[in-house]
């Protein structure tokens, strides 16, 4: 069984790589896929992390086990050990990209009536393999898929239950072969699309809106004005904040990092210099501590719009924090203006779990709103200290509490 089949270079994005780092362009799912990546990633950790397709699962990590086997060109392959810089123009299929095949929907009905599974783990993997065998040996016997399925470990069935879902699946074969002509036959420019946004599985976040001014997307480094869409893993967030000041004065705060930076609780500007701020982070959750260390650029328009353009990595946990912000100020009168924000950001790593879902969109709007607050006070003379860790729990709790009356405002 192959890692990876590495195919020539395919037209990719035109700015210069971040040093590092490599650009890579692929289909996944039948999407295509534009990032910068270090050579040295594999593909199920770029799958799992970067795309949030958490379908493939890791287990040995040394192409042993077959837990993390998924299509790559129509072939079975191990993810674990094969890189994502050298899937370059490839075209890779997960589980979650086969949800809709035929041959699939037959195997999770057998693999369910067959009792071919019991903890799970294995089970992306060995559906992908028993793919591939009722595709490839159609008159295989039992002796010849335990052959074939020598590469994919299990440690709970004992392999029978897989082996007779696996044939029943072949005794239904003379069957499929019209549906499955019709499937391929289709004229479906995305068979197996990337999920949809709000759909509430794990890996299912549509893409959002590309950042629009940086210099590329490495650690220390803020995305480039060209830089490819963003990955389905990003987060997008719109905030409107009414401010009881005049646009003038907003406008000019917003025009002082370190004043904006006095205002979110935990937050240290380091450094500014023409091209880039250097900061940090120092954040709570219970015992759940972070110190996140980052770069960004900062720029502003004429006509009261700017962006911001950041990443930064908790180096404890080696967690990313990626983000582009787009904000615009108008006046609504002569004493008092509106802001908009619209924020897209994607955590990767051991703390990505707390960036995802509706709380965390209210947990955001309320930590906008505290810093909006705080900037009011400052500019008025009336601020109290800054504290210097931000502490999630207490904002969390407030915004999970205004998020349950809207919830209860709606029914």
């Amino acid at each position: 069984m192959t890692a990876a089949r590495t195919q020539g270079p395919i037209q990719g994005p035109t700015q210069v790589p971040t040093p590092g780092r490599t650009q890579v362009s692929l289909t996944v799912n039948g999407r295509t896929v534009r990032a910068e990546v270090a050579p040295r990633t594999h593909l199920a950790d770029f799958l799992r992390e970067d795309l949030l397709l958490t379908g493939t699962h890791l287990g040995c990590e040394h192409g042993i086990c077959g837990a993390c086997t998924l299509l790559i060109d129509d072939a079975p392959a191990r993810s674990c050990i094969a890189f994502a810089a050298a899937c370059e123009g490839a075209d890779v299929q997960t589980i979650e990209g086969l949800e809709h095949d035929p041959i699939m929907t037959l195997l999770r009905a057998a693999f369910t009536a067959e009792h071919a599974l019991q903890c799970g783990y294995c089970t992306p993997g060995m559906l992908v393999t028993a793919r591939d065998i009722v595709l490839r040996l159609p008159d295989a016997d039992a002796d010849r898929i335990r052959l074939e399925l020598a590469g994919n470990l299990c440690r709970c069935t004992g392999y029978a239950g897989i082996v007779h879902a696996i044939q029943r699946v072949l005794r239904e074969r003379p069957n499929l072969n019209a549906r499955l002509s019709a499937h391929l036959g289709a004229k479906d420019p995305h068979p197996n699309p990337l999920p949809k946004a709000g759909e509430g599985v794990a890996g299912r976040y549509a893409a959002a809106p590309p950042p629009s001014v940086g210099e590329g997307w490495g650690e220390g480094t803020v995305p480039p004005p060209d830089a490819p869409s963003a990955t389905p893993t990003d987060q997008s967030i719109t905030d409107t904040l009414h401010l009881s000041l005049p646009l003038d004065t907003i406008w000019t705060a917003l025009q002082d990092p370190a004043l904006i930076a006095q205002c979110v609780p935990g937050a240290r500007l380091t450094s500014t210099t023409p091209d880039h701020l250097t900061g940090e982070l120092t954040t709570a959750l219970g015992p759940i501590r972070a110190h996140f260390i980052g770069t960004a650029r900062v720029t502003y328009r004429p006509d009261h719009t700017g962006t911001v353009n950041g990443e930064g990595q908790d180096r404890a946990t080696k967690t990313g924090l990626r983000a582009s912000a787009a904000f615009a100020l108008t006046a609504s009168s002569t004493t008092t203006c509106t802001l908009t924000l619209t924020t897209t950001y994607a955590l990767r790593g051991p703390l990505a779990q707390f960036g995802r879902g509706p709380i965390v969109r209210a947990f955001a709007a309320e930590l906008t709103e505290s810093v909006a607050r705080t900037l009011e006070s400052r500019l008025r003379g009336t601020a109290p200290p800054t504290a210097s860790r931000l502490r999630l729990l207490p904002l969390l709790l407030r915004a999970l509490r205004r998020w349950l009356r809207r919830q209860r405002t709606r029914t």
